[in-house]
């Protein structure tokens, strides 16, 4: 699987490959995209022939799972929802990586986040949804391969390309700078076209939780 996710899955082989070597205890890996298993075909395909589908499962998958499965059952209890297994929640998780789910009856029926974690939000580093055509046209006008291409939209783009921060507690210190505030104000109105886009979904909305480094403290 870790054509899927290039970044996150080899160090996670590698720990566990370390540990198996120096402890004799179970090794289990927890899937963040499991909890996005449920959402509908008509959300998590893309409008690409269907054969990429079938022979590449080119598809949205959706991350942050563990994450949005355990915030949206402690919202139920801490706030004693009656109907837990009616409820409608959006969770924002809002950290260096960002995304947001809408919830339903305790189960995802949609996240931003796509076939990688680039999708959706902009994020610290990346530059979230993004006309596709802009990268072919990048691609001609800076001469730069796939790989080059890569390293901008995750390494280069989001908070930090903007503002040349990517950390939210160094934009909020240099507020006063017009491309930190701009940046603040791009992650924000992002952040609300999607809650819009969820409560839509849901058909309304009994709660809306943030959380992770940004979500909690900002």
């Amino acid at each position: 699987m870790s054509s899927l996710a290039p970044l996150h899955n080899p160090p996670n082989i590698a720990c566990i490959i370390s540990c198996q070597n120096l402890l004799k205890c179970p090794q289990v890996a927890i899937f963040d995209t499991a909890f996005h298993s449920t959402i509908p075909k008509e959300k998590y395909l893309y409008g690409l022939p269907y054969e990429y589908y079938e022979k590449y499962k080119i598809r949205k998958y959706g991350f942050h799972g563990t994450s949005h499965k355990y915030v949206s059952k402690l919202i139920c209890e801490f706030y004693r929802l009656e109907k837990q297994k009616k409820s409608k929640l959006i969770i924002c998780h809002l950290g260096n990586g960002s995304s947001i789910t809408a919830v339903k009856n305790g189960k995802s029926i949609n996240t931003t986040m796509g076939f990688t974690p680039m999708d959706g939000l902009i994020m610290g580093t990346r530059a979230g949804s993004i006309d596709p055509g802009v990268l072919i046209h990048l691609e001609k006008k800076l001469s730069v391969n796939f790989d080059e291409l890569n390293k901008i939209l995750n390494k280069q783009s989001g908070l930090l390309g903007i503002s040349g921060y990517s950390d939210m507690r160094d934009l909020r210190k240099n507020q006063k700078d017009s491309k930190c505030k701009l940046a603040m104000d791009m992650f924000a109105d992002r952040i609300t076209h999607f809650i819009g886009a969820y409560i839509g979904e849901l058909g309304g909305v009994d709660a809306i939780a943030f959380t992770a480094g940004i979500g909690e403290n900002a």
